[in-house]
């Protein structure tokens, strides 16, 4: 798409962002030529996947290896009742297709690893974790940190959500939570529930996140810590700073993610 000049309807779905001088043509064509893997097509992936699609980010990769369940209707709203027992990825691509055709959907029906995930995250622009695991919230700051990708990072409890950016030139989720807590320390929405409308404020920073970063425009959450309260409605910002002791980002970091087990806490070993 690279080179080609907005034509009518694509003038008249973007309008709203052409008329902003923070965007206008040439962002939206950035958005366009821009590319965005989304980890995951659950809660926080739903409203993510919606809106960076209705954006107009012209490829958007998702990874995801479930199906859809009843349970996840009530906040996953990228799917359907008729779509119970299809896979997430069809489901949420099969959305993307009528909501915008200008976006080329990339389903990836996997679940993300330490095989797969470089080549993945390398081949897009912005990565938007939306996963629901601490192994893969390490592996996909990991990785990105190796390809220089940026992420927009976002987590869910019950009626609690954090957001954070991680820019390949500031901190990383390892300088932010050094060591994954122990398996079951941390239940899940399975066990303790969720408020079903949480993800989608949360999935909306991310994907403001993502549009921001794809249009160079603005200051993202890079080394800030955003904590939101549903039941309160308020929102914290809290400082980080990069760990030079960071076996990640620090002053003598990984260059590659082979001995780290992911499913077992996830630590990097010294050498």
């Amino acid at each position: 798409m690279t080179g080609l000049a907005l034509d009518s309807t694509q003038l008249d779905r973007y309008s709203r962002h052409i008329i902003l001088d923070e965007v206008g043509p040439a962002g939206q064509q950035a958005l366009l030529e821009g590319s965005a893997l989304v980890v995951g097509a659950g809660g926080l992936g739903s409203p993510v996947i919606q809106y960076l699609a209705a954006a107009g980010v012209g490829r958007i990769g998702i990874v995801d290896d479930d199906e859809v369940e009843r349970s996840n209707l009530q906040r996953q709203i990228v799917h359907a009742d008729a779509d119970v027992g299809c896979p997430k990825v069809e489901s949420a691509a099969e959305y993307v297709g009528r909501l915008n055709p200008d976006v080329d959907v990339e389903p990836h029906e996997t679940w993300l690893d330490a095989g797969n995930a470089e080549e993945l995250v390398a081949d897009y622009d912005v990565v938007v974790d939306a996963s629901d695991n601490f192994g893969t919230r390490y592996l996909v700051n990991d990785v990105a940190r190796l390809t220089d990708t940026p992420v927009a990072h976002g987590s869910i409890y019950k009626f609690e959500g954090q957001a954070t950016t991680l820019v390949p030139e500031g901190p990383c989720y390892r300088c932010l939570f050094p060591e994954a807590p122990e398996p079951g320390e941390i239940p899940d929405c399975a066990s303790t529930g969720v408020l079903g409308v949480l993800p989608g404020t949360v999935g909306c920073v991310q994907a403001t996140e993502a549009v921001k970063l794809l249009l160079d425009a603005g200051e993202v959450l890079d080394g800030r810590l955003l904590f939101y309260d549903a039941m309160d409605m308020t929102f914290e910002t809290v400082p980080y700073r990069r760990n030079p002791d960071c076996p990640v980002c620090g002053d003598d970091p990984i260059d590659s993610i082979e001995g780290i087990d992911y499913e077992h806490g996830c630590a990097v070993t010294a050498d």
